[in-house]
């Protein structure tokens, strides 16, 4: 997969407190009741995607998937999405599936984010919680989600967002007695949280647009490098009260999946899974070569 495009942090902005900075012990056993509780209601959403460099223009096939946790298992639902795009008008007016762009790499990155918040809003249950994997913000096109922040308030939904690798300093900028020691948030982090400890909840407003802003806390549910957890303001506001059992939920869910070389929670991970097997569906390769594209040099020596 190809993720060049994709920033690694929001734009400069402001971050405050919301509690005393330190670690604040996880409770696995009571993540665990709150995911067996048959009234809770859980989702994850994460994708797959190819990319095909030709001569003509660049590809881009992508696996959305979605899955529902169920009493008996995982309940899957996944879109495949395929765009072409080129610098070639001529190309372009000969064929209605070819998109004509001067910049493929952001409009790739448009079309993949509409995708994916309509497919998600499209199939997110109500008055669940719904894991995201990836960022609320990440540069000016990753603004997107913040357009859908009433949508899932009305319908109860809970969307929690996961970013694993990141070389943010939001915390340690705006903190000075943080920022001389360490390289990056998930390096401060890693070196004040003991296993099974998040961080304090952070505020984080966009200086340019109070519009964009997040709650987001580090969770080091193993003895790795952290994950930042991220929250809607106003979904954050509406479920105040549950989300400390939220994040014991987040814990179980880590430490279930088991792998700490990639940890996540394990609904993600199947997710993951799901969008890999379902991009499989289709020989993407042999579909670019049957179109009658050339594939660049490197394409052909370093396709995956």
């Amino acid at each position: 997969m190809d993720f060049s495009w994709v920033s690694s942090g929001p734009p400069e902005g402001r971050v405050t407190n919301l509690e005393p900075i330190g670690g604040y012990g996880l409770d696995a056993r009571r993540g665990q009741s709150l995911m067996n509780d048959p009234k809770t209601l859980v989702s994850a959403y994460d994708e797959s995607i190819n990319k095909y460099n030709a001569l003509e223009g660049t590809a881009f096939f992508t696996s959305h998937s979605i899955v529902h946790v169920a009493q008996s298992g995982y309940e899957p639902l996944n879109l495949l999405a395929m765009y072409f795009y080129t610098r070639s008008k001529e190309l372009q007016g000969k064929s209605p599936h070819l998109t004509f762009s001067m910049n493929p790499s952001m409009d790739s990155q448009k079309d993949y984010l509409k995708d994916k918040l309509d497919f998600i809003l499209s199939n997110a249950v109500k008055n669940s919680v719904l894991l995201i994997d990836g960022p609320i913000i990440a540069g000016d096109v990753y603004t997107t989600f913040m357009s859908s922040v009433p949508e899932f308030v009305s319908r109860g939904i809970l969307p929690v967002f996961f970013v694993k690798n990141s070389d943010s300093n939001m915390v340690i900028d705006n903190f000075s007695e943080l920022g001389s020691k360490y390289n990056s948030d998930l390096h401060w982090s890693y070196n004040a949280l003991k296993t099974g400890q998040r961080s304090s909840f952070f505020r984080y407003v966009d200086r340019r647009n109070a519009r964009n802003a997040k709650v987001f806390c580090y969770m080091k549910a193993m003895d790795v490098s952290p994950v930042r957890v991220e929250f809607f303001v106003e979904s954050f506001e509406q479920h105040s009260s549950s989300i400390p059992l939220v994040m014991d939920m987040l814990h179980y869910l880590t430490i279930v999946q088991g792998d700490d070389h990639n940890p996540q929670v394990r609904p993600i991970a199947i997710a993951e899974m799901y969008a890999r097997e379902t991009l499989k569906l289709v020989n993407f390769q042999r579909l670019m070569r049957e179109s009658g594209l050339h594939p660049t040099m490197n394409q052909e020596r370093f396709a995956w």
